[in-house]
């Protein structure tokens, strides 16, 4: 249903569809189901997903205005996908699926655990992220020098080549 919604939104928004936009619509589903999967029903499913196809293209927007260096849209898809899909779990959460109700059986405040959970996982990504790149910045660091950005990774960093440039 991600995959879908993507692809109409994009055709919407762009005039065309897109193969790379499909199985990025289609990635962002599979990530904002996974932590509903053990707990909500199909319809819910097809719910979280079509959701997921429409905030995760949302995002890929948001960090193209925002001039942000994410090439494979990692934060757009993962982050915000994982991010939607834990918080639904909340809002669509079936006893009879996975023990726990959601928001729609009438119990609340299992989205404000799962916000909870969120926010911590937030935190503690952001606090590990920050203490492993001070960590490789110290040792290795974290940019190439401008000469060697210039002659292309593959070559400085690697010693192969990509692609012939003729």
């Amino acid at each position: 249903m991600a995959a879908l919604t993507w692809v109409t939104v994009s055709w919407l928004h762009k005039g065309t569809p897109s193969v790379v936009g499909a199985v990025a619509g289609g990635v962002a589903g599979l990530v904002a189901i996974t932590p509903a999967s053990g707990y909500v029903d199909a319809s819910s499913a097809i719910i979280i997903g079509a959701l997921a196809g429409l905030t995760c293209y949302g995002a890929i927007l948001l960090r193209e205005r925002l001039k942000v260096d994410d090439a494979l849209d990692v934060w757009a898809v993962h982050g915000v996908g994982g991010t939607l899909g834990a918080i639904l779990t909340g809002v669509f959460a079936v006893a009879a699926v996975g023990g726990v109700s959601g928001l729609v059986e009438g119990n609340g405040s299992q989205v404000l655990k799962q916000l909870v959970a969120v926010g911590s996982t937030w935190i503690y990504s952001g606090v590990a992220t920050f203490i492993i790149l001070k960590v490789v910045d110290r040792f290795v660091g974290l940019r190439v020098g401008e000469a060697e950005e210039e002659a292309g990774l593959d070559s400085s960093q690697h010693g192969e080549v990509a692609w012939q440039v003729e």
